[in-house]
């Protein structure tokens, strides 16, 4: 393509053979280059291994319903890579992330394809001259590239099993590498996390000098009504509360409750919990934490049908467990990731229990039409799709004519 947004399409799938990479060294030798745009805006950096998006979307909303200039910065995209950067609720135009592409290509260093999108982000966001930036964390947190900016607040969502071959094997190794995000003097909040992960986190927040704040103990969250369903969304809404304030407060602002009230009710996070159709309801629950929630806010049907896709390194057997007893049929799929599961051993995960059907249908679109088809015998019925960003994405995109990119990519490990 000649674009210069189809240019960096085609850079950023020439990078992924890199992988992931952790290290702020490429990072911040390229921000150098550039002239140190992250210190052009305050920032909330967000880890988690659960939530940190949602949280992210109501903080974004709320701080732009109190009138701030708002950038915002999360991963992996569903649709277009231009969804992960976006200013004031607007996804920054493909041509002009190409052209800021350019810039940071001129560098010289050779960036991962998250390090390009994270540094695209703080070029964005410095060169729109935004009041706060929202920065999801994308894995870990102490050698991430988000880690690069300079907070005014951070928080931590969740910390469960995740991503292992890059964390580590237990609850305290990952807490460590989240928890690293602290800064002196920055205050650090916290959702609901157990016993072990917040003894480390405490630990490595006491060694670096961040303060603590921890749901349910330092703040509780307003009673508003939320824009986005689940129970698992409370705590993190009541986090993102807590954060706005910290951050209204460091700016000499107050945070007005009906501005709260308004943020909270315009929040907007596809494909999380997202009814797209009457029959259809799209979930990018894509690991234990994250299945074992879906699960609890699936709404009252009388028939179920779902389609799933997980990708390799995932503990398919817990994700499956979590979800099958909810459903009549189970429809095994295989989502545009090279990571895909086969269908067929994907299948063979599925609990044998009940009078479940299950089958293999490895072509999305057909699996989804196999689903609703089988609820459609229901006046309730409905077909639910999660599992994996992957398939969730591309199945949103058809079913909503969402446009795509004309070179699909994502993170290698998202």
């Amino acid at each position: 393509m000649n674009t210069a947004y189809g240019k960096l399409l085609a850079r950023l799938q020439s990078v992924r053979t890199l992988g992931v990479s952790f290290g702020l060294d490429r990072v911040q030798l390229a921000l150098e280059r550039l002239g140190w745009p992250e210190r052009r805006f305050r920032a909330v950096q967000i880890a988690g291994t659960n939530g940190k998006g949602s949280t992210a979307a109501f903080l974004e909303s709320i701080l732009r319903a109190a009138g701030l200039h708002t950038g915002l910065f999360t991963s992996p995209h569903l649709c277009r890579f231009s969804e992960r950067i976006r200013i004031d609720g607007r996804e920054v135009e493909g041509e002009r992330l190409g052209h800021l592409d350019e810039v940071v290509a001129a560098t010289g260093v050779p960036l991962t394809y998250f390090e390009i999108s994270a540094v695209l982000a703080f070029l964005a966001f410095a060169e729109a001259g935004v009041d706060v930036a929202v920065l999801e964390t994308g894995l870990g947190g102490r050698l991430d590239a988000t880690t690069a900016s300079h907070p005014l607040a951070c928080a931590i969502t969740s910390i469960a099993i995740d991503h292992q071959d890059l964390l580590g094997n237990s609850i305290r190794e990952i807490a460590h590498e989240k928890a690293r995000i602290a800064r002196p003097g920055v205050p650090l909040l916290l959702g609901p996390l157990a016993p072990e992960a917040l003894a480390e986190v405490e630990r490595v927040a006491g060694e670096i000098g961040a303060p603590l704040r921890r749901l349910g103990v330092d703040f509780v969250g307003p009673d508003f009504p939320l824009a986005l369903p689940g129970a698992h969304q409370v705590s993190n809404a009541t986090l993102a509360v807590a954060l706005a304030e910290e951050v209204a407060f460091r700016m000499g602002r107050v945070l007005q409750p009906d501005v709260v009230k308004r943020g909270l009710a315009e929040t907007r996070w596809p494909g999380r919990l997202e009814r797209v159709a009457a029959d259809v309801l799209l979930d990018c629950a894509h690991n234990a934490e994250g299945a074992t929630a879906l699960a609890a806010a699936l709404p009252a049907a009388s028939r179920r049908a779902l389609v799933v896709s997980i990708v390799q390194g995932k503990d398919a057997a817990t994700m499956l467990a979590a979800l099958c007893p909810h459903f009549d049929l189970v429809v095994a799929a295989r989502s545009p990731s090279e990571r895909s599961l086969a269908p067929e051993a994907l299948a063979a995960l599925v609990p044998r229990d009940g009078n479940r059907l299950v089958e293999v249908m490895a072509d999305p679109d057909l699996a989804l039409a196999r689903a609703r088809q089988f609820v459609a015998t229901a006046p309730d019925g409905l077909a639910v799709v999660a599992g994996s960003i992957f398939l969730v994405g591309s199945l949103r995109a058809r079913l909503l004519s969402e446009p795509v990119d004309p070179i699909a990519g994502s993170d290698p490990m998202p």
